[in-house]
């Protein structure tokens, strides 16, 4: 749930634990993982400036969004940026990435101390120290500890390999003044492996599900982008948390955005809940599960290896002895016969065995088995 994501991440970690890492997954079918990258914005803005959070600072990092959004996004929500802000930083990765641009000659008209122009984006070991001088800038080089937000991993990707951005965003959880990080990631575009390498790094992962999903893939989700449907910003939203000694937790919501944002709202039916987790099942093709008349026949039957307690002392048969008396020996075996023959008499009969040859050896009259109690 939202809420759930949004508690985790102001609080953050214990102390000597790497901090609570969020990818927020969205596709073509459901582009809205920048909405919920705004509202958990501006509620740790919220948290942070009412002294409710851990962290007492807010490094943001803008790579598919400019820096003007962002502060107009806080300014909507009652949140004023002035440059005398003390309690965020904004590292502008969207205006220059490629550093072709004069620093010289860029100017920002609002809250311009406030933003930092961040060039080459394809050096991550500066990127790495550019965060932390700009959440150093606010908060210190003390304890005291901020929270960085990346708009989106894919402007990364787009420019440097999988290892080095994953290296990245292990070394901003791991560092001791970051209390928690969150990135949104567009799965469409990558390979599974780069989604499940982050998947891995992160103690969150929140996708989006479009209300109604095309069930002819890829090229309905586009054609889907330019037609006018009513529940096109309504779907579900599903969190996955890592617990303690591995265990995972599943929550589920439904979204809804408008010209205001994106509004998160419980499930409204328990059947939809139900039919959702039965869609994670594996389909098979049999039943799974006995009824009460199948319980009663399977306890009913006798297996084989089953000692009945009916009063007897129970014996195996071990093959030289007769079933009707156990004192009956067989006969015993020739060493000269050159065939295998049934001798057939009176009550029952045996098995009387012809060695092939006199080179084989003759089979011994001890059962290696005898001492087994099946």
């Amino acid at each position: 749930m939202a809420e759930s994501i949004f508690r985790k991440l102001r609080d953050g970690g214990e102390e000597g634990e790497l901090a609570p890492a969020l990818t927020i997954e969205e596709t073509v079918a459901s582009p809205f993982g920048l909405d919920v990258s705004g509202y958990l914005l501006t509620n740790l803005s919220s948290s942070i400036l009412a002294g409710k959070s851990t962290s007492q600072g807010l490094v943001l990092i803008t790579f598919s969004r400019s820096p003007s959004f962002y502060m107009q996004l806080l300014k909507q929500k009652g949140i004023v940026v002035s440059s005398s802000s003390k309690w965020i930083r904004i590292l502008d990765c969207y205006t220059d990435p490629l550093g072709w641009i004069d620093q010289s000659s860029t100017s920002f008209s609002e809250g311009s101390s406030l933003i930092k122009l961040h060039k080459c984006v394809s050096d991550l070991k500066k990127l790495f120290s550019s965060i932390i001088e700009a959440g150093r800038d606010l908060v210190g080089a003390g304890k005291t500890r901020f929270c960085v937000a990346i708009d989106s991993v894919n402007e990364l990707l787009r420019r440097s390999s999988m290892p080095l951005v994953s290296g990245l965003l292990t070394d901003l959880r791991s560092h001791a003044q970051i209390s928690s990080v969150f990135w949104s990631l567009n799965t469409d575009l990558h390979q599974e492996k780069v989604t499940n390498a982050l998947e891995y790094i992160s103690t969150m992962k929140a996708n989006l599900e479009p209300l109604c999903p095309s069930s002819d893939g890829q090229r309905n989700a586009l054609e889907n982008l330019f037609l006018v449907h009513q529940d096109f910003g309504k779907g579900r939203f599903h969190v996955r948390f890592k617990l303690r000694k591995g265990r995972v937790r599943v929550m589920s919501e439904e979204y809804h955005v408008d010209q205001s944002g994106i509004v998160f709202s419980p499930i409204s039916s328990v059947d939809t809940v139900i039919a959702a987790t039965k869609s994670l099942l594996p389909k098979v093709q049999f039943n799974l599960q006995l009824s009460e008349k199948e319980r009663v026949e399977k306890e009913k039957v006798v297996l084989p290896f089953e000692h009945q307690d009916d009063g007897k002392s129970n014996e195996i048969y071990d093959g030289r002895r007769s079933l009707v008396d156990g004192k009956i020996e067989t006969t015993p075996l020739s060493s000269m016969e050159l065939q295998t023959d049934v001798v057939s008499s009176g009550k029952g009969g045996e098995i009387i065995y012809f060695r092939d040859s006199d080179d084989e050896h003759p089979d011994s009259d001890e059962d290696p088995d005898d001492d087994l109690d099946i």
